[in-house]
Order: C-alpha cells, then sequence, then structure tokens
C-alpha cells in the first residue's frame, strides 16, 4: 500500500516521472476540450492522456497551445502521452503517425509515447482508423511484428520526439518478449485495471522490471457502451460492471464523506498504480483529483482487494471492436474472457 501521497505525486521508470493522476480523454469532443483541460489544469492535473485513435489531439493541442502563450503552463510542467494507432503497428508507420500526433498537439515531443494495441489493423489511409475488407469487417493485419515495431520506437526517443515509451493493452508474455530483445525498455503500460479487475500477475511483473503502470477505465468504464454504438458496434452481450455502486466502496466512501469514484481511484493509487479517469464535467473532474485528503486502512484495503473477478472483469475484451480481432496471433487476452 501505497502511503503519504500528495497530488504531485509521480510513478517513475527510469528517468520518466509521470503524475499519478491523469485525465483521460477518449470520447471527449471538440467542444469539450477547452473547458476540461482548462478545468483540469487549474484543478491540478499535469498530466494528459490521449491517442490517435480518439480523433481530438488537434483540440487539445489547441487548448495547450493556448495555455503556454498566455504563460497559464509551461510546457515542462505537464506531461503528456498519445498512442500509435493500429493502422500503424508496422515500423514504417511509426514515425510518420508521431509526426502527425505531434503536429496536432502542437509540440516539439510527447512524454510517452505508447502501442496503443498488440493486434494491427491493415492502412487504409491516415484517416480511416478502422478500416473494413470487403465483407464489411475490421481489416486485421496478421503479421504484426511487435520486435521491428519496437526498435521503430526506440528510433523516436533518439530524435528527441518521445521522451519515453511504453505500451497499452499488452500482456505479460508479449512485455517480457520486448524486455529481452529492446535497447530502450517499456517505460509504461496503461491496461484496464479497476476494482473488478486487478491484474495482480501484470502489476507484479511491472514492478519487478520497472514498468510504471497506469489504469484506464479505473472506474469501470460508464461510457464504453457508448463508444460501441459510436463506431457502429453492437453491445450485445457486452460486459457491464459497476464498481461506483460496489456496496464495500459506498460504505468507505460514506465514512469518508467522499464519492464512490474518489475511493475507487485513491485504492487504485494506493495499490501503487498510476489512473486517468475520464470525465467532461467539471465538477467530476475536481473530484477525481480530490483524493489525497484521506488513506484507507489496512482492513478496508484488503476488501477492495478482494472485490477482483480477475477476466469476468474485464470489459475491454472480445466485444464490439475488439470481436475480430480474437484469432490474431498477437491477441493479448484469454480466449474465453
Amino acid at each position: 500500500m501505497a502511503k503519504n501521497l500528495t497530488i504531485n505525486s509521480v510513478v517513475t521508470s527510469g528517468q520518466m516521472r509521470m503524475p499519478i493522476v491523469g485525465l483521460g480523454t477518449w470520447q471527449a469532443t471538440e467542444k469539450e476540450i477547452y473547458e476540461t483541460l482548462t478545468t483540469a489544469i487549474a484543478s491540478g492535473y499535469r498530466h494528459i492522456d490521449t491517442a490517435y485513435m480518439y480523433e481530438n489531439e488537434k483540440y487539445i493541442g489547441q487548448t495547450l497551445n493556448k495555455l503556454f502563450s498566455e504563460g497559464k503552463l509551461k510546457r515542462e510542467d505537464i506531461f503528456i502521452v498519445t498512442k500509435l494507432p493500429l493502422i500503424a503497428n508496422r515500423a514504417e508507420y511509426v514515425e510518420t503517425f508521431l509526426k502527425r500526433s505531434l503536429e496536432s498537439l502542437q509540440l516539439d515531443y510527447v512524454d510517452l509515447y505508447l502501442v496503443h494495441h498488440p493486434v494491427g489493423f491493415k492502412n487504409h489511409g491516415p484517416d480511416n482508423i478502422f478500416p473494413k475488407d470487403e465483407n464489411d469487417k475490421l481489416d486485421v493485419d496478421f503479421e504484426t511484428e511487435h520486435l521491428t515495431l519496437w526498435k521503430a520506437m526506440e528510433d523516436q526517443v533518439d530524435a528527441g520526439r518521445a521522451k519515453s515509451i511504453g505500451v497499452s493493452n499488452f500482456n505479460i508474455s508479449q512485455m517480457r518478449r520486448i524486455l529481452e530483445n529492446c535497447r530502450i525498455p517499456i517505460a509504461n503500460t496503461q491496461v484496464e485495471l479497476n476494482i473488478y479487475l486487478q491484474q495482480p500477475d501484470l502489476v507484479s511483473f511491472c514492478k519487478e522490471n520497472d514498468i510504471t503502470v497506469c489504469a484506464y477505465a479505473p472506474l469501470g468504464s460508464p461510457g464504453y457502451i457508448k463508444g460501441l454504438e459510436k463506431y457502429g458496434y453492437s453491445s450485445e452481450g457486452a460486459v457491464e460492471v459497476s464498481p461506483l455502486s460496489e456496496p464495500i466502496i459506498v460504505d468507505i466512501a460514506r465514512k469518508y464523506n467522499k464519492l464512490p469514484a474518489q475511493v475507487l481511484l485513491r485504492y487504485l493509487i494506493e495499490y501503487g498504480v498510476a489512473v486517468i479517469p475520464k470525465s467532461t464535467n467539471p465538477e467530476r473532474i475536481k473530484q477525481n483529483i480530490d483524493i489525497f485528503d484521506f488513506e484507507l486502512t489496512e482492513d478496508e484495503f484488503s476488501k477492495i482487494r478482494a472485490l477482483d473477478r480477475g477476466e469476468k472483469g474485464r470489459v475491454f475484451s472480445s466485444m464490439g471492436i475488439f470481436s475480430v480481432i480474437r484469432d490474431h496471433p498477437e491477441y493479448p487476452f484469454p480466449k474465453d474472457s
């Protein structure tokens, strides 16, 4: 259990220092980005997470540029993460797509660049992030090769376009393979992680190998169904989890005069991982970082630890967008999840 945490606490790997609470921006729209980011910065956030596939880097860049030019924020005081899209999971595309992200973000470098997913899609052009084949199915690239891809990621560090590099949605064996063959090690892995999917083996592996862990969907991703529908995928059979209404969490929140979301996030940072809750609601944004004025007892921590459902708690697995990638040799999750 990590204690004595503050709003300035970071998780570290080598020279990388990632603020332990960041702002997730998946599904944040052009109209929402400015108020969302300015509220977050004013509330103390210094870690912004985005991705090429979120299609909002341009609006984040416009807001950051305005904050920089007005003297409200310095580049060196903000930690920016973006990700290589699935359509660029080949070595020859890495530089091109990072440059596109940097142009949109109006930045010279990102603090962390992640391979968004171990599975790749075929590249039908930079604006077609979910390419379809002749059968109207996602056009999956079955020749994704991680070691050559990682070498291209390392080149981005050499070129100064990324301070650190990492992965997202990779499993232990995939990360181990990179670590055994890399020149620049994995600094961070971003994975689905919340009280129902705590991934203790992966977290332990990362700790042993100096890889920081960042939890996406730390509140269970209430917006997941909306995301499926946005891209035209059925939500039938999708796993839905509701950690915000978990009785143990509700009871602990009442004890500390906190919201269930704040208890969920507090548990995860005490668990030793960074969190990137997504919200565009100004009050929720403020509340999600207001988690440094209480600590869980050992008994409370143990009770929450026992809520882990393993793979049954995974939401982002084989449904919707991911349903057609299960046969890919680099599909990262158990096939029955």
